[in-house]
């Protein structure tokens, strides 16, 4: 019969399980410690990210501002143009330095040999020009490059007085178109039309072509003297004052009843 004999430690085996698994506690807590550094860093990743689009962001919403901005500025430029009086030659209709803005499509000519010739069978005349707006109408403000004649190199601003066809003369210091004598209230009192230095007709007025007057006729250098302007010369049609601000409005157009066999009739003012 064996001796039964004691183990003298035990609990080795345990202890060494115990030291095992301690082990692996200690490691796990380790590890516990090491996870919140690498959450911070991939916290500071998505913030710098997310600046990042949002700094993008903005400059793309800048970008596209500044776009529509330029095309905004290019549609109104071809449209609307901004024009100083210069000198007293339209008083008292339009001061000395006053802005405005010239409609410069309102009398818009397309050349229809150009873009539709092409087609078969078209045949155009020799005015091909569509102006799908119309042409100037008597008593219009127009903006103009100055014809042949004229003395000055940059552009005029006169009234329309005589349409193509019309038979434009001055008599006795006084406009007469087809024989008829206009009134002119826009003019100021006691005004004459004199000064006639080279057109005071009888003058047809050519096709395509316009008889201008300043409303201020002794201080105007106009028809009078370089004759009849081509439409093709005209920049565009006055269309709103905006500078001083007490005479903002509407530029001044006045029908002339009495060349329609009208009594009555009244200028279109501004308030």
């Amino acid at each position: 019969m064996r001796p039964f004999v004691f183990d003298r430690n035990p609990h080795r085996g345990i202890q060494t399980g115990m030291t095992d698994h301690h082990s692996e506690i200690t490691d796990d807590r380790q590890d516990r410690r090491v996870a919140p550094s690498e959450t911070d860093d991939e916290t500071v990743a998505q913030s710098t990210a997310t600046q990042g689009k949002k700094s993008g962001s903005m400059v793309r919403e800048v970008i596209e501002t500044l776009l529509l901005a330029l095309l905004i500025f290019v549609a109104v430029r071809a449209v609307v143009l901004n024009f100083r009086v210069d000198g007293h030659s339209m008083d008292s209709a339009l001061a000395d330095n006053e802005m405005l803005l010239v409609n410069r499509n309102a009398y818009f000519a397309l050349d229809q040999e150009t873009w539709l010739g092409w087609l078969p069978g078209t045949d155009f005349d020799d005015d091909d020009s569509w102006r799908p707006f119309g042409i100037p109408e008597r008593g219009d403000i127009v903006v103009l490059n100055p014809p042949s004649g004229a003395s000055a190199d940059k552009p005029y601003i006169k009234r329309v007085i005589g349409l193509p066809g019309d038979t434009f003369e001055i008599r006795n210091d006084q406009v007469y178109i087809n024989g008829i004598e206009i009134v002119e209230p826009y003019l100021d009192e006691g005004t004459l039309t004199d000064g006639c230095r080279a057109v005071c007709g009888p003058l047809e007025v050519p096709e395509g072509s316009v008889i201008v007057l300043g409303d201020n006729r002794g201080n105007s250098e106009d028809s009078r003297v370089f004759g009849s302007v081509p439409i093709d010369n005209i920049i565009g049609k006055a269309w709103i004052t905006y500078w001083p601000l007490d005479d903002i409005g509407i530029a001044d157009h006045f029908e002339y009843p009495e060349l329609n066999g009208s009594a009555t009739g009244a200028a279109i003012r501004r308030e």
